[in-house]
């Protein structure tokens, strides 16, 4: 019998592509170049189904064009904001993800973040790396105790719930900010707040964790900033909607210390713009991976 066809947009791990060639007529791409819309269209021609990535920019014009032997469109990842599901479901076409399978990887990453931009990690490998450190001084990277602060959670769905697990080994006090109350068995003894102006002084450490949206889109504004916490630590690990569009890179433009008079520090993942648009990547550099106070991680943290 005929094995369907199966385009698989990027280099996936061994297992996953012996598993695809074994169960489909798999079209790889061992050279792991990365595609465009267009190339994925003319790809899939004879197709009947993808097997997408992050990086893949389907939108409507691109879903639109898609042969019409395509029925499926599978994604190697829990969001799919990078798919027009809505034109997709236009046409017939079913969406797929993997909810939850990197709830627990997404939370340690997270984790990692508020512990290195706390200690002030990133800046200590620069120095070692470069060759410049010349010996311990009592004043060197005095960095921020993690162990016993308040931790502000924003979005307290899966991964959300991870880092409040996790940080409860830090003997943190766990606050959330989410559209409703979580019932008992799932809030964990967590403290809800319904509104901004009661949940973000509580942050001494804030993680952004909500889903992307109209309603979550540049939440983290001036005005809530001014909320926050002297010398919080904000992370975020979240989709591009929920981008926190001012932060301590934006004191620093406006002449201020933000170990002294605001953050002490960001702990961010590279994703948003630069995720699926190159062109956004050199932008996200300047703005964030050259501040010393900023630690940041590439996109797509792995389950093994």
């Amino acid at each position: 019998m005929t094995k369907p066809v199966l385009l698989v947009t990027r280099r996936l791990p061994p297992a996953v592509e012996a598993r695809a060639v074994r169960d489909y007529d798999a079209r790889l791409n061992p050279e792991d170049l990365a595609r465009s819309g267009a190339d994925i269209v003319r790809l899939a021609e004879g197709a009947a189904a993808i097997l997408c990535c992050p990086a893949d920019r389907l939108d409507a014009a691109a879903i639109m064009a898609l042969p019409d032997t395509v029925r499926v469109i599978a994604t190697f990842s829990v969001g799919y904001d990078h798919i027009a599901v809505e034109a997709a479901a236009a046409r017939g076409i079913t969406v797929c993800n993997t909810p939850g399978v990197l709830s627990v990887a997404t939370a340690e990453t997270v984790m990692l973040l508020i512990l290195a931009a706390a200690r002030r990690a990133g800046e200590g490998e620069r120095l070692v790396r470069s060759g410049q450190w010349q010996g311990w001084a009592p004043t060197q990277l005095i960095g921020s105790q993690v162990s016993g602060k308040r931790l502000g959670i924003f979005g307290m769905g899966r991964i959300g719930r991870e880092v409040a697990r996790m940080a409860r080994a830090f003997d943190m006090e766990v606050h959330y900010r989410d559209q409703a109350r979580l019932p008992a068995d799932l809030e964990q003894g967590a403290i809800f707040h319904d509104r901004d102006e009661s949940f973000l002084p509580q942050c001494q450490v804030l993680s952004l964790n909500a889903p992307g949206g109209a309603s979550t889109q540049h939440w983290l504004n001036a005005e809530r900033i001014a909320l926050l916490s002297r010398g919080a630590v904000v992370v975020t690990w979240l989709s591009r909607a929920a981008e926190c569009r001012t932060t301590a890179a934006s004191r620093q433009r406006d002449g201020r210390n933000p170990r002294r008079d605001g953050f002490r520090g960001v702990g961010r993942d590279r994703r948003g713009p630069g995720r699926t648009d190159p062109t956004q990547r050199s932008r996200l550099t300047t703005s964030y991976a050259q501040r010393p106070s900023v630690q940041t991680q590439p996109f797509g943290p792995c389950c093994q």
